[in-house]
């Protein structure tokens, strides 16, 4: 095989590093090396030299180390063997990265688990055209934009999902709250990301976090941007959690009609609530036991007082029942229409009013409903 007399790159704009497919080699051999690039000069796995952009002679004037591998005369002229590597030092700013499946992260403050989907972009750039040839190309031909973009771009999903989880822990703070942190979280991912890549001959230019986002449709962040609402309204009107549930409990009670002891416990209930406890709970239950549980409407003209005696055994009674629960005396006059109670002496219904006159079989006279005799002529009613 001849030997090469000038070597120039020859590969894709994409690629990274290329190798010079052609060893053969001689001291009067020129390598050009253009802007961006670096040529890495590989003698049996031992990197001789590193060029940098312009022309250069593979003499042992320019390469001093040839005359003690080769056992070259210093400044002769000579064939031998060797690597030619081309490195593609050009930024790669546009690089996006993402988690793709959903992370699942446990929210500290919340301490419920939610999926999370992170997205951004960096930027890298081959720094260290050595180290980037032995620890990363190894003994590939070629080593393509995209290879290197793909490798990086798993080490940093994987440092990013350890450090937006450690992030929320230190902060404790929501996984709803996060992307107001997203500057200071790209500048820690930054921090923390430099010295991976830094191992493998590359800078990483810059890296940027653009969002972090709980996916709308996950039922754990229905329920927790609900309830987080909730508790946004309550703050706003000024009340608490137990003094909704509180006031909840009086509206059912509100709505079971006849009941008062619906009503005492709502009573109960609220003051547990506010924490007023059995004070107001009893207080309540006393308000109960006035509520008036028949369809009777009262009138201005009725007694305000809330008892009456029955007038066959002297017991303390609702004013508005119409039998005694002691005796089963009849406990005044009842509209036999309606069923309204009377107002004794009154001769119509206040409720309906039907005529209420009562009159003595034997002599027509007219007499109370409830007297069991007629005051003028005796006769037993």
């Amino acid at each position: 095989m001849a030997i090469v007399d000038v070597i120039k790159y020859e590969g894709e704009p994409n690629i990274m590093a290329w190798k010079y497919p052609s060893q053969e080699l001689g001291t009067w051999t020129q390598v050009i090396v253009n802007e961006s690039q670096e040529v890495v000069f590989v003698k049996e796995g031992k990197v001789l030299d590193v060029l940098g952009p312009g022309r250069h002679t593979l003499s042992t004037k320019n390469i001093p180390l040839l005359s003690k591998l080769i056992n070259l005369p210093f400044g002769g002229k000579s064939p031998f063997t060797a690597e030619i590597w081309y490195i593609n030092k050009i930024f790669a700013l546009d690089v996006k990265w993402g988690t793709a499946p959903a992370i699942q992260l446990e929210d500290p403050k919340y301490h419920v688990f939610i999926p999370v989907t992170s997205f951004g972009q960096f930027g890298i750039q081959v720094e260290d055209s050595k180290t980037f040839l032995t620890k990363l190309v190894g003994t590939m031909h070629t080593f393509e934009h995209d290879k290197m973009v793909k490798y990086f771009r798993g080490l940093f999903v994987s440092n990013v999902k350890n450090n937006i989880s450690g992030y929320l822990v230190k902060k404790q703070i929501s996984i709803l709250e996060i992307n107001a942190y997203i500057s200071e979280i790209s500048s820690e991912l930054e921090n923390c990301l430099r010295p991976e890549v830094e191992k493998y001959g590359v800078k990483l230019v810059n890296f940027y976090v653009t969002s972090i986002e709980a996916p709308e449709e996950d039922t754990a962040v229905k329920k927790l941007k609900d309830a987080l609402a909730k508790k946004a309204e309550m703050n706003i009107v000024g009340y608490d959690y137990n003094t909704a549930r509180s006031f909840d409990t009086l509206e059912s009670a509100a709505k079971n009609e006849g009941n008062g002891s619906g009503f005492m416990n709502a009573g109960m209930g609220l003051g547990m609530g506010l924490g007023l406890g059995s004070q107001f709970g009893n207080q309540m239950g006393n308000i109960s036991t006035k509520i008036n549980t028949s369809n009777t409407n009262p009138t201005k003209e009725q007694d305000t007082s809330n008892t009456i005696k029955c007038k066959q055994c002297g017991c303390e009674v609702d004013k508005n029942l119409k039998f005694c629960p002691e005796c089963g005396n009849k406990l005044g006059v009842f509209c036999k229409k309606c069923g309204a109670k009377i107002i004794e002496g009154k001769k119509f219904c206040p409720e309906c009013g039907e005529p209420q006159i009562f009159k003595c079989p034997k002599c027509n006279q007219e007499i109370p409903e409830t007297s069991k005799f007629c005051p003028e002529c005796g006769e037993k009613i």
